[in-house]
């Protein structure tokens, strides 16, 4: 049987404080979503993204329209007003959770994996510290949810979609961080991934390929974590095969 290690008070806290940012976000999804959902019902229509309702937000609710009554311009300001509370809050958070991390050993060997900034450092040694509990880089992808479903009979195996088993905050961040690295090809060569992906890119979807991306991400990180030491671009090959 596997046993969740104790956690020390230190990574309860970070632990904590990712719980809170990651409900913040979703509060400021939920707003914007409403903010652009209630702006389609008159006619305005905005651009996809949070950026672009973020810029042009402000002119839509101070120029003059048909569109909007003052009733609804006042609704919109304020969502706009608590949209802008949560992103100071989101903020605050975030600068507290990377000023920590910049300090801890861990986080840093973590941040010289490609892809892993200080707030997934950050949130992978609140949730295993040092990785002791697992035994394999496998082991702690398995825990996160990034393997494919097995399915057994006979001498037959079928592989189905992955599991989503385990954290899934940590796994929704890996995923992430697999596309930052997908999207940034230049730095593949640096970072010693460029023929892996590119392998993996004549066999697989896009989507598959950040999931599996995330899978070796997330068996490096574990490598780097539990040997101590950093991650280097000329021993990939080598911190692949070890967290296998």
């Amino acid at each position: 049987m596997k046993f969740v290690a104790t956690k020390t008070a230190d990574q309860l806290d970070f632990q904590a404080m990712h719980r809170v940012r990651e409900r913040l976000v979703s509060q400021r999804t939920g707003i914007v979503n409403q903010i652009r959902a209630f702006l389609l019902e008159r006619g305005v229509a905005v651009r996809q993204g949070l950026r672009f309702l973020r810029n042009e937000l402000p002119s839509i609710l101070a120029g003059p329209s048909d569109a909007l009554s003052p009733r609804m311009v006042r609704v919109l300001e304020g969502l706009a007003g608590d949209w802008r509370r949560l992103d100071e809050r989101i903020e605050d958070l975030s600068n507290e959770i990377e000023a920590i991390a910049r300090r801890d050993a861990g986080c840093e060997r973590l941040i010289s994996v490609p892809g892993i900034g200080p707030i997934i450092s950050s949130a992978i040694v609140a949730a295993i510290g040092t990785g002791d509990v697992f035994s394999k880089g496998r082991d702690f992808a398995a825990w996160l949810g990034l393997v494919p479903k097995q399915i057994s009979t006979g001498d037959r195996t079928i592989l189905g979609k992955i599991s989503k088993r385990g954290n899934r905050y940590l796994r929704v961040l890996f995923v992430q961080a697999a596309w930052v690295v997908l999207i940034k090809p230049k730095s593949w060569e640096r970072h010693g991934l460029n023929r892996w992906i590119e392998a993996a890119k004549k066999r697989l979807h896009r989507n598959v390929l950040a999931i599996t991306l995330a899978n070796k991400l997330a068996r490096i990180a574990w490598s780097v974590l539990a040997h101590g030491r950093t991650f280097e671009a000329s021993r990939f090959d080598e911190v692949a095969t070890q967290s296998a």
